[in-house]
């Protein structure tokens, strides 16, 4: 069976004809702020800023968080990321002292958005679609880079200055706070936390993923503290050309998240799975950064509650799904637990429902998800019972 990450490389592929306006090879405007720290050849990387020709307030290209809430379309969305122009520089992530990183620094602590002028080498060109990450517009090498210095936010400001604190604790402290995920991200990925000479840039793909897992796990360590809901419940959100089915179970925290694609690319019906049990995962999930941007969104709602519960996942993308990132998957599921959940007697009665709900038939995600299998078996119901 094809992995997720192939399929996914196949569908971001399918989603180059998208394109940006036409870009100039300088650029007076305004950062979000936004920054990005590429991945290749770690520990020397292309990083930069990103910016859009537009000036003033240009926050809501880049807060992920604003855009379910605000009924954002895919369009509007990726409109948003298409005009916005990559900067890059080859860096290496350890060496931080420089007027570059400074600047790319002040970008990811201001509070507002940053004016900014830059010069590349060459007109930018490309779009950039993934699932880890928000999508962007054209990329090219920088000459000059010029910013207006701002306004830190207070929280980042007093995290930066505290070269003592563990880069773990101040992204959780941060959370607790109530910061966006989004500015603590950025903020964790340009090496303003952490000890001392310990700090360095983290890569976007990587940030984001260890920001959703570090806030999961102080929240997990609460979670466990707490008492065990009582009844089942679905909590259901549905945006995005995606449907979402959070079933919340009466045992201790155990986790499973499902994605099924249909037809997103031709006449495809593929479901993956991962999931742990009492114990935490120790090895990268092969479903990637979304499986720990839904644990964290859980997780985050439960402590809220301050209930315990074994949760599953199920997640259908269908036609006109784009990759947009993990976002897509961390705002989506922090929706649904918004909602007001149904209470169900047992699992029956609770998979009966989302099958109602749902294109794909739950018997799919039952002979893909072990959890769901073992919780209907635990319960003497059978696969016949969802077919």
């Amino acid at each position: 069976m094809i992995s997720k990450g192939s399929y996914l490389r196949q569908l971001t592929a399918s989603t180059i004809q998208m394109r940006s306006a036409p870009v100039d090879k300088e650029i007076d405007g305004s950062s979000p702020p936004s920054v990005f720290i590429g991945s290749w050849n770690y520990p020397d990387v292309y990083a930069g800023p990103m910016i859009t020709a537009a000036h003033g307030n240009t926050s809501i290209m880049d807060t992920p968080e604003s855009w379910i809430p605000g009924n954002k379309t895919q369009e509007e969305i990726i409109g948003y990321r298409l005009n916005l122009i990559r900067g890059k520089q080859q860096v290496n992530a350890a060496e931080l002292d420089t007027r570059f990183i400074g600047k790319l620094q002040e970008i990811s602590l201001s509070a507002d958005s940053v004016e900014s002028e830059v010069a590349f080498s060459c007109t930018p060109t490309g779009t950039t679609f993934s699932e880890e990450h928000t999508p962007f517009g054209p990329s090219a090498p920088l000459d000059r880079f010029e910013i207006e210095t701002g306004r830190w936010d207070r929280d980042l400001e007093k995290v930066f200055y505290d070269t003592d604190m563990k880069a773990a604790d101040a992204v959780a402290d941060l959370h607790r706070k109530g910061l966006l995920f989004s500015s603590i991200q950025k903020a964790f990925s340009v090496g303003t936390m952490g000890c001392g000479r310990s700090r360095h840039l983290v890569p976007t793909r990587w940030a984001i993923t260890a920001c959703d897992t570090t806030i999961g796990d102080h929240l997990l360590s609460e979670v466990r503290k707490y008492p065990v809901i009582d009844t089942w419940r679905v909590h259901e959100f549905s945006s995005l050309h995606n449907n979402y089915a959070v079933l919340l179970m009466p045992t201790d925290w155990q986790y499973e998240w499902s994605e099924a694609f249909l037809h997103v690319l031709k006449n495809e019906e593929l479901v993956f799975s991962d999931h742990e049990g009492r114990k935490k995962k120790t090895a990268y999930s092969p479903l990637g950064g979304c499986y720990y941007s839904c644990k964290m969104a859980v997780l985050e709602a439960l402590a809220r509650e301050q209930k315990q519960a074994g949760a599953i996942i199920l997640r259908e993308a269908l036609h006109g799904y784009v990759p947009m990132g993990v976002f897509n998957v961390r705002e989506n599921v922090r929706n649904a637990m918004n909602q007001s959940p149904q209470e169900f007697e047992g699992i029956r009665s609770a998979l009966s429902h989302i099958s109602r709900k749902f294109t794909l038939p739950v018997s799919r995600f039952i002979e893909e998800g072990e959890l769901l299998r073992n919780a209907i078996r635990m319960r003497q119901c059978t696969l016949r019972d969802f077919s």
